[in-house]
């Protein structure tokens, strides 16, 4: 793998069933939201909505284990949302899911129609590796408020993405900073999806097989790797 990933011993014993499966790909091609990506997001509302058969999407029993999570590292999974619930509630809605750019539309999409939390972020913005990690709490996240850069810092204990600059992303995969996202611009880019039990890998492997092809699809020539779920 280009860019190293890293999930850490305390990590780990927070969440033993915890697994990530990373998609690698260079060369990729991205612009902005298509008529293509737009209808692969409504599909995705569409097997959403059949997934969960009249539930809310914090009934389904994986969204159920990400909650059990953030409330056991401090964080109130009402207010803080994981990714996936975040956008299936947001897909259930009149206005439905947000178009973003060509590849952010792409995981969003497999992100809903599995019910997974799925990320992105472009390798060439990463410094020196990802890391999974509890915060020590001093460490940098730049985000923007009101037009503006700020920096905040995460609680102590809270789990987050971070590279050798600083968080990438708060609350495991609730909040990404401005500095890492796949952009129009991107042409490298790491895919994650992740999974607790009760999610068979299996099944992440399936998410991960069908975001594959859609890169191929809406990506002709990128050079894509698949890596063995951790």
């Amino acid at each position: 793998m280009t860019l190293s990933l890293t999930v850490s011993d305390e990590v780990r014993a927070l969440a033993p069933g915890f697994t990530h499966l990373a998609i690698e790909a260079h060369g990729l091609t991205n612009g902005p939201s298509t008529p293509d990506s737009s209808a692969l997001l409504d599909d995705a509302a569409r097997r959403l909505a059949a997934r969960l058969d009249g539930r809310a999407p914090h009934e389904d029993p994986h969204m159920a284990a990400w909650r059990e999570i953030y409330t056991a590292f401090g964080s109130k999974p009402s207010r803080t949302r994981n990714s996936a619930e975040a956008l299936a509630r947001r897909a259930l809605t009149d206005a439905g899911l947000p178009r973003i750019n060509l590849l952010v539309d792409l995981y969003n999409a497999i992100s809903v129609a599995h019910l997974i939390p799925v990320g992105g972020e472009d390798i060439d913005h990463i410094e020196g590796g990802m890391r999974l990690v509890r915060a020590a709490g001093d460490e940098d996240f730049v985000t923007v408020a009101g037009g503006e850069e700020v920096v905040e810092h995460p609680d102590a204990g809270e789990v987050v993405w971070r590279d050798g600059t600083g968080v990438t992303c708060r609350r495991w995969n609730w909040r990404q900073g401005p500095r890492t996202p796949l952009t129009e611009r991107t042409v490298s880019g790491i895919f994650l999806l992740e999974s607790l039990p009760p999610m068979p890998v299996a099944e992440v492997e399936l998410a991960g097989a069908e975001l594959v092809e859609l890169l191929e699809k809406f990506s002709p020539g990128a050079r894509i790797t698949v890596h063995t779920p951790e």
